[in-house]
This record gives structure tokens, C-alpha cells and sequence, in this order.
């Protein structure tokens, strides 16, 4: 029976490890697409144009500004980010989960345009793991550091705006906390009604 694909939205401070998170999600859950933002920012070491993110010129991003190409955009630490419309709603038409990456800002505008998506916040251990975590790149200067961690106490003043909350300390054990999360999502009543009525059984019957 076709489902369509879960729009599945995932945030947390810089320094969490979502992007190693989400890399073993993807190869534990073959049916989940990323989506791929787009940014003003340089691209880190081993980062890949159109597979990490769409890295874009200012001028660039404001171009897809104005031709309304993002569902929403966002400033962070001095850089753009911005979600393609089309790469979503593509995935999720073709019964794939989209999976997106992408600030607190960002994410509470997709709540809105789409509400029936998974939201899950994903924290850090502690603060102090964070700024364990933010140094051991050693890609960016004290100062930088600095601004992380103040942003993401303000981003953790919003995690109950989310639907799950995910604690990154130990990998295997976070990677099984979202794959039990995305099972129970595709279980719900709501997201099933249509398979419900192809085997003749109304909505109604359940009042």
C-alpha cells in the first residue's frame, strides 16, 4: 500500500553530532532522503556541493529569495541557510521520508507550513561535552566558540516546540531512539486512513 514519505524535521546546537546522527540514521533507514539546504557559509573540510548543503553566493541566496525557491530561510552566526521547496515535496510525493537538517528558526517556520511533520531536538550529554565537542574541530577560533554556546542556550529554550527530544550521548542508542520514533510516526491512525479505506474500512467506524 503507498504512503507518502514523513517530512521529518531535526534540530540542535552546533556540536551535537547530528550530522554523524543522521549519517548512520540514513544507513540504518534505506527509505530516508535528505534534504539539502542551501547556505552562504564556506564549506567545511570533505564537505560536498549539492550533497552536504548547496553552497551559494549572497547574491546567489537572494536570488532564490525572490523567486519564492525556499520555504523558509534564516540568519545564523553570520551566514544564510535556507530549505528548497521543490526537494521536499518531491521526496515526499514519491513515498520517501525527507529528512531536514536545519536551525530552530528555521524549523518552527516548517511547523507552520507543515504541521504534520516530526519535529525531534536532539541535545547534547552536557554543556560542557558541547564545547568538547565545538573545540575538537579545531576549525574555528575562541570567539566563534564562544558564540555557539550562547546561541544554543537560546535554542534550547525551545525544545518544548518539538514533538520528541533525543539525547546524543551514546550513538547506537540515539540512532535507535529515531528509528523507533519514525516507526511509531508511520503507525498513527491519521497517517494511515487511506490504506484503511482501500481495504473498505470508513473512517467513520472508528467515531
Amino acid at each position: 500500500m503507498f504512503r507518502e514519505g514523513l517530512l521529518v524535521v531535526v534540530s540542535g546546537p552546533s556540536g551535537t553530532g547530528k550530522g554523524t546522527l543522521l549519517s548512520n540514521i540514513k544507513e540504518r533507514e534505506k527509505n530516508i532522503r535528505f534534504s539539502v539546504s542551501a547556505t552562504t557559509r564556506s564549506p567545511r573540510s570533505g564537505e560536498i556541493d549539492g550533497v552536504n548543503y548547496f553552497f551559494k553566493t549572497h547574491e546567489e541566496f537572494d536570488s532564490m529569495i525572490k523567486n519564492n525557491e525556499l520555504v523558509e530561510w534564516v540568519k545564523y552566526c553570520d551566514n544564510f541557510y535556507g530549505t528548497p521547496k521543490k526537494c521536499i515535496e518531491d521526496t515526499i510525493k514519491s513515498g520517501f521520508d525527507c529528512l531536514l537538517e536545519i536551525e530552530v528558526e528555521g524549523a518552527l517556520n516548517i511547523k507552520k507550513i507543515y504541521p504534520d511533520c516530526v519535529s525531534i531536538f536532539i541535545l547534547p550529554p552536557s554543556f560542557e561535552e558541547l564545547r568538547r565537542r565545538i573545540e575538537a574541530r579545531g576549525t574555528e577560533k575562541a570567539e566563534v566558540i564562544d558564540k555557539r554556546m550562547d546561541k544554543a542556550i537560546k535554542e534550547m529554550n525551545y525544545v518544548d516546540r518539538y514533538d520528541y527530544v533525543v539525547v546524543n550521548d551514546r550513538i547506537e542508542e540515539a540512532v535507535s531512539s529515531i528509528s523507533s520514533i519514525l516507526t511509531s510516526e508511520k503507525l498513527k491512525f491519521e497517517r494511515n486512513i487511506n490504506i484503511l479505506e482501500s481495504i473498505g474500512i470508513e473512517n467513520r467506524s472508528f467515531a
